[in-house]
Order: C-alpha cells, then structure tokens, then sequence
C-alpha cells in the first residue's frame, strides 16, 4: 500500500484506499490529485516527495470527502504547498465539520466526527485553471459529491475520483454514496464517451477502457431506483424504505452506514420524486412515500 506506480513520463499514482495522482512538472515540482485519508497517508506521501527530491507545489483535490483530503493539513504544513478544491467543496475543506452535519441534517454527534467523516481543516482556495500545471484540465463530474472534478493531464492521464466504483466494491456495499443521482447519471455517461490514454478511477483498478465499468455503476444505480420503487408500491415512510434496502441486500447498519446511506437513499427519493415516479403525501403528521 502507498507505492508509487510511475503510470508513463511525468504521471504517476500513489496506490492507497483512495488512490492519489501525481503529476510532476518539470524536474521537481509536484502536483499531487488529492491527498489520501489522514495525516499517516500524508506522511508516506511526503516520504516519497524526499526520496525522489521533488517539491510539493499544490494539492489540487478532486472534492471534499474526508478520504481525498486526509493529508492536505499535514502537507500543507510541512511543505507550505498550496491547496485547490472545487466550488462548494473547496467551504468543506476549510471547514470539515460540515460534511458529518450534511450527512446527518443537524450538529452532528460525536459518533460522527471522527476521521472517516471529518478530515482536519486545511487552508484551501478555489481552484480555477490558473491554478494547473500546464497541459492539464479539469473534468467537471459532479454527482458523488457536490462540485467534484477530475483532471486530465498533459500524458492523456485522466484522474476520475469516485465518479465511479469497481465492481467488486458495488457487490461488496451495493449502495455507494451519491449526492445528486441525475447529475451522477450523467456524469457516468460522459465518462463512458471519454477517450483517454488511461483511467485512474480513486477506487478502481486503472484501465484504458473506462466504458465498461461506467455502464456497471448505471446498472446498480437503475437496480437500486427499481427497488425504491417496488418497495414504494405501499405507501412507506423514509425509516421503512431504508430499512427494506439493507434487508434487502443483506447490509449491516451502523451510525456511519446509516448517514451515508440513508443520505444517499434522500437523493434517490428526491431524484424520483422529481422526475415524477413518486409522491410523498402526509399522514397523521408522517410522510409517506409512494409510487405513482
């Protein structure tokens, strides 16, 4: 875990949870795409930066979630580099407190602010193109998250982040989080329409044809829809919706579980209730959601 994988000339990925792309400009400056899940990732990562000689310059993270920013605080204070976050994400990562409160819709309690959730606060600007080494881009991909991007660098590398997920990890949690599922959708087709040297999806293998794996996460997104709807058939309140998901796919709930994919669930009911497959009426002061 944490090798560096030397991808072709300058472009490189560190092989960790979430995987973390590097990008070096010219012989010794370094931008790295996101910075893993805490403070030890940013240690192994700086670790590679001194035995390669090179100078960390920026983090450009892809969004927000704590896994892709773990290490900005420690990085940044050990190499003065700058940081770049996109949008919306850009406010939670200079205040990460407020990914638990989103997840859970009030001040969070202390089951949640811990570091899966809430990495530490690190001092992030807007990222804008100015920003990139030169011949690289960023890929806008919301949908997994608010404002989320990828990048594409001068070796037709292209770094997606969680827009999408193997298919190893879709058998294992078969509900993965999703903020927006319209723009996820999406999002998943534009990236099957890409052409690129190679993919460094965060948690996925790199490939060099993306397409096929896209079609996969659409699928589950459709299956999971489908129950919604099926479960929907009685009217049913939130709770009972959620409950019949992990029943069904046989999950174990927990706090974080419960955030993460009870959020997720939120997003779908929102997205078929906008597109006109459900309804929600109002019953002796409970809300009811149900197929039309």
């Amino acid at each position: 875990m944490y090798e560096l994988i030397k991808i072709c000339d300058k472009s490189y990925y560190i092989n960790s949870p979430a995987k973390i792309g590097l990008y070096l400009n010219g012989n010794d400056e370094v931008y790295l795409v996101d910075s893993g899940n805490d403070k030890d990732a940013g240690r192994k990562i700086r670790q590679h930066l001194e035995k390669n000689n090179w100078r960390l310059k920026a983090i450009l993270n892809t969004h927000s979630n704590a896994d892709h920013i773990g290490g900005n605080k420690y990085l940044q204070s050990q190499t003065g580099c700058k940081i770049y976050a996109p949008g919306i994400d850009c406010d939670f990562t200079r205040h990460p407190l407020l990914e638990p409160s989103f997840l859970y819709g009030g001040f969070p309690p202390k089951d949640l602010r811990h570091k899966f959730l809430m990495a530490q606060e690190s001092d992030a600007e807007y990222l804008t193109a100015e920003a990139l080494p030169e011949g690289m881009t960023i890929l806008p991909l919301p949908g997994h998250f608010f404002d989320m991007v990828g990048f594409r660098d001068a070796n037709d590398v292209v770094y997606l982040a969680d827009s999408l997920s193997s298919k190893e990890t879709l058998d294992k949690y078969q509900i993965t989080f999703i903020y927006d599922i319209a723009a996820y959708l999406n999002t998943l087709e534009n990236v099957k329409g890409l052409d690129a040297a190679l993919y460094v999806p965060a948690h996925a293998e790199t490939t060099d044809n993306i397409a096929p794996l896209a079609q996969i996460n659409i699928d589950k997104v459709n299956e999971i829809a489908e129950k919604i709807l099926l479960f929907c058939k009685e009217p049913l309140c939130f709770e009972h919706i959620l409950q019949k998901l992990f029943q069904s796919y046989d999950l174990t709930m927990n706090f974080d579980q419960y955030v993460l994919v009870g959020s997720t669930v939120r997003s779908y009911l929102s997205w078929l209730k906008d597109t006109g497959k459900v309804c929600i009426n109002f019953e002796n002061a409970l809300p009811l959601w149900c197929s039309i």
